[in-house]
């Protein structure tokens, strides 16, 4: 990027809690991906490689960590020109976080709820960034990504109902629908998201797929608060992509709730859609800037 370039995208994503670099992977590279997620779904049975759809079509919703199950997604996430938009937004020591694909299959996709990503991932700052790249021309009618611009300077919302984190944001805390925009672009766009972004995307209702690679990504001195069976399962994966490793926890200062649910999830939509009853679990981490606590 140039330096005006520059400039004005990290002027929008911190005003707006998200960025958007159209077509920033060409179309060879697209059709590379979606080649990829072909030969990763290519299998007599969907649901041993990706999570499915509920009810009998067979359609897979969700691939966990493709830059594990496919070169084409490895090298995708670390494109140097990818890097460096992440680099403008996080600084230059660059930890590769974890990686999903939301394929939204034509009139099935599933919808996700309001969230904000650092609900599931509390770190000891907020320097971590989700590249959700679109591998289809992407509108409204396929489930465009729909954000709340500057809620991210809200703070974390609750996502709890009922005693138990449930990943989304519902009550009092729900965000205005009229206040939402829908990130629409082409294929191979790029949308940086902010981890306190509100955010939601709906059931795909056109007859084209809407289908996304996010990997994601911390500064190499955000450190994670939270070991419990979903949020600590990444840990393993994460690697340095740029920079150098950091021996220090930069800590923000404030109050975030952990990701305490009544039983481990698989995924953002098992969790979402519901789950089991059980006995309310809560915690909290304080940030004071010197240390975390969790109750």
């Amino acid at each position: 990027m140039s330096a005006p370039d520059t400039a004005a995208f990290v002027k929008e994503y911190r005003e707006n809690g998200f960025a958007v670099a159209e077509q920033l992977f060409g179309p060879s590279e697209v059709a590379e991906l979606n080649t990829a997620i072909t030969e990763i779904l290519n299998v007599s049975d969907v649901g041993s490689v990706a999570e499915v759809e509920p009810g009998d079509n067979g359609l897979a919703r969700r691939i966990w960590s493709p830059t594990k199950q496919h070169g084409a997604f490895e090298r995708a996430a670390a494109h140097p020109i990818l890097l460096d938009h992440v680099e403008a937004l996080i600084g230059p020591d660059i930890l590769f976080h974890y990686s999903k694909l939301h394929l939204k299959a034509p009139k099935v996709g599933s919808v996700v709820e309001w969230h904000q990503d650092f609900a599931y991932y509390p770190h000891t700052n907020t320097d971590l960034v989700t590249a959700l790249v679109y591998l289809d021309d992407t509108t409204v009618e396929n489930s465009a990504l729909q954000a709340v611009p500057g809620s991210h300077l809200r703070g974390l919302a609750d996502h709890y109902v009922d005693g138990f984190f449930r990943g989304k944001v519902t009550g009092a805390d729900a965000p205005d629908p009229s206040l939402a925009v829908a990130i629409e672009a082409p294929a191979g766009s790029v949308v940086f998201i902010h981890p306190l972004l509100l955010h939601y995307s709906s059931p795909n209702r056109s007859d084209r797929y809407r289908r996304a690679f996010l990997p994601a990504y911390r500064a190499a001195d955000a450190y994670p608060i939270h070991f419990g069976a979903h949020a600590g399962h990444n840990e393993a994966g994460v690697k340095l992509l740029r920079g150098n490793v950091s021996d220090t926890a930069r800590v923000e200062a404030g109050a975030w709730r952990l990701p305490l649910a009544e039983r481990p999830f698989g995924s953002l939509f098992q969790l979402q859609e519901g789950a089991q009853v059980g006995t309310p679990a809560t915690g909290y981490a304080t940030l004071d800037g010197g240390q975390a606590t969790a109750s």
